[in-house]
């Protein structure tokens, strides 16, 4: 069926009509192209290389490193997610060894037992294959998330705490939302992308919910440097994301009946009750 069928009187003929909008569309992507790239200009402005020694190898490289104070930072989620202005810092909040794959956080990186290393070396490096990609300015969220789930494993492999893993978890679902936010729904693929890329942010998201439960029960605070306040917001919100409400009720009351908990981290609480209250109302 010819669509344009009938302009012919108008002085169009059918090809030409779909040829204009063939063209409209290669406009649309070139400009598109044009955004992306000013945005990866701006992200590569707030880069640095920074050079670390590997505990497990002692091989020195280079890393992406957040210069310090650049980046002009937004309204955080409400579970606590950093968002900063061109950037997701969170991209590049993991450190990989090019030699053996020793892969941790940044803060924990240098943070390694000689018993850790050796368990490292048995279970990761002696698998390891450097990743043949060319390296690019920027840390794309693929490439982030394959940081992550390889800083997971090596935090397996070396019998990390359950706070280490849970952490890495949390930021892991981060990025995939990070990601999602960037991602298209203009054709059934790209919904379907999207729909897993979301799906995968809820699995990291319930395995950070039940290792930081584990973690506070086990573990002395500060915990990821996050004080006994601030894991009680984080898990009231989880609890009430998944619908744990009485749970997130009990985590929300310890912040706030807390005399050390900042008035900002107490109104955040406040909006939270609210909202389960709403939710058991239902």
């Amino acid at each position: 069926m010819n669509l344009f069928s009938g302009l012919e009187k108008f002085g169009f003929g059918s090809e030409e009509s779909m040829r204009l909008y063939e063209e409209e569309q290669k406009n649309a992507k070139s400009r598109e192209a044009e955004k992306n790239k000013e945005e990866e200009q701006e992200e590569a402005a707030l880069i640095l290389q920074k050079t670390t020694c590997c505990k497990v190898c002692e091989h020195t490289f280079k890393t992406k490193a957040v210069k310090s104070g650049r980046a002009r930072r937004l309204q955080p989620d409400r579970d606590l997610r950093p968002r900063f202005q061109y950037i997701d810092t969170l991209k590049y909040d993991v450190v990989s060894c090019p030699a053996c794959g020793y892969t941790a956080l940044s803060r924990d990186f240098d943070k390694i037992t000689p018993t850790q290393a050796k368990m490292v070396r048995e279970q990761i490096s002696a698998k390891f294959h450097k990743s043949e990609e060319p390296e690019r300015a920027v840390n794309s969220y693929n490439e982030a998330i394959d940081l992550y789930k390889l800083a997971l494993l090596n935090t397996v492999a070396k019998r990390g705490k359950e706070s280490e893993k849970a952490f890495i978890c949390l930021k892991l679902a981060w990025v995939m939302r990070g990601k999602a936010d960037t991602m298209a729904e203009s054709t059934p693929e790209e919904k379907e992308a999207k729909k897993k890329c979301m799906e995968e942010e809820e699995v990291f998201y319930m395995q950070a919910y039940d290792g930081f439960c584990k973690a506070i029960s086990q573990e002395m605070f500060p915990i990821c440097g996050m004080d006994e306040s601030t894991m009680d917001y984080l898990l009231a919100y989880m609890g009430y994301h998944f619908k744990k409400y009485e749970i997130a009720s009990k985590f929300l009351a310890n912040v706030l009946t807390s005399s050390s908990a900042s008035r900002r981290l107490k109104d955040m609480a406040l909006d939270l009750k609210e909202d389960i209250i709403a939710q058991l109302r239902k």
